[in-house]
């Protein structure tokens, strides 16, 4: 391949934000695991009083895996191989042959928020502290709502092509079955970092014909909530974290909600649409290849807006690097429709 294809076909690098390294169902106090985000070997474990960390996997003394035989000891996690201690900071605090710790004894520590079922990790190509927080999804653990259920799923391309999606309403006719495009508005909040995409479409549910709103916000590159609005008194919530393992290897979680009243009469056909219709995209995702200046025609305005947004969230020169918005938030609102 030249030069000048490659410029057009090369994956962006890996962009900045915060992305969900485990369900936090899945990590038990006292638990140590080995993970690999962000083109990184890393170590997660959660300290006996319950709370997660992430470092870099090697230990500072010879290279051993933290991840591969190490264990958590208290509050710290202990090197398999000579029993240095480090704690969440990444500081070694213990060495049990050693009267004095060295300096350098330290590994690096990520930034971790756990929220909404999931444990976080924040990213920045600068080494730039997190400059926005991971939004609350209140639906999660209120009473008049189901218990959650789990999917979690890895795609063998770039988290920004996943993306996309949100921002694409075409696609749902062609790829997903709809019967027309929907009619859709984006809009842009919190300094510009959270896009907002609405659309209307209408649904026929056990409760009748109804005019529904699909609500889709997305922060950064990383996470999403759908939300399905306009059936009295009934809900329904997707919230997912989509996360780069490198820059062509991508793991997305999902977390499916409903309103009680509504669970027995739709919320399982939501739940399994959009499970199952993912599964159209991904055979797509896995074969195509990234274009970094797409031919776009006049009925793909959505996809433009991502595309231009999305450059605030990465630091190689294209971008705002200190997270202010490439959109003003009363600027760059559309609407398309069918």
């Amino acid at each position: 391949m030249s030069d000048v294809a490659d410029q057009h076909t090369t994956p962006p690098p890996i962009p900045n934000g915060w992305f969900a390294v485990a369900f936090s169902k899945d990590l038990v106090a006292g638990e140590v695991t080995r993970i690999r985000y962000f083109g990184e070997e890393l170590v997660l474990f959660r300290t006996r009083s319950g709370e997660a960390h992430v470092l870099d996997a090697y230990c500072a003394h010879l290279g051993a895996h933290l991840g591969e035989g190490g264990r958590v000891m208290g509050e710290c996690v202990r090197c398999p191989f000579h029993f240095w201690h480090y704690d969440g900071t990444g500081q070694c605090v213990k060495i049990p042959y050693a009267r004095k710790i060295p300096a350098k004894a330290r590994v690096r520590a990520w930034p971790v928020v756990e929220r909404n079922r999931m444990i976080f990790v924040w990213h920045h190509a600068g080494g730039k502290p997190p400059y926005w927080d991971v939004p609350v999804m209140p639906e999660l653990g209120n009473l008049d709502w189901t218990e959650p259920r789990y999917w979690q799923f890895d795609v063998n391309v770039h988290m920004q092509d996943m993306a996309e999606n949100n921002c694409d309403p075409v696609h749902f006719m062609y790829v997903h079955g709809m019967e027309d495009v929907p009619e859709s508005a984006v809009s842009y909040a919190e300094n510009g970092r959270l896009m907002h995409m609405e659309s209307q479409s209408e649904r026929v549910t056990a409760l009748g014909t109804f005019q529904v709103n699909l609500h889709r916000d997305t922060w950064g590159l990383g996470l999403a909530a759908v939300r399905m609005v306009g059936i009295a008194d009934a809900g329904l919530l997707m919230f997912s974290s989509t996360s780069p393992v490198d820059r062509t290897h991508t793991t997305s979680r999902w977390i499916f909600t409903v309103s009680k009243n509504l669970a027995d009469l739709a919320g399982e056909e939501f739940i399994e649409n959009m499970s199952t219709g993912v599964l159209d995209d991904m055979r797509i995702w896995e074969n195509k290849i990234y274009r970094a200046n797409p031919v776009l025609c006049d009925g793909d305005k959505f996809l433009g807006h991502f595309r231009h947004w999305a450059k605030q969230f990465y630091s190689n020169g294209e971008g705002d690097t200190d997270g202010i918005a490439a959109l003003r938030e009363d600027d760059g609102a559309g609407s398309q429709g069918g």
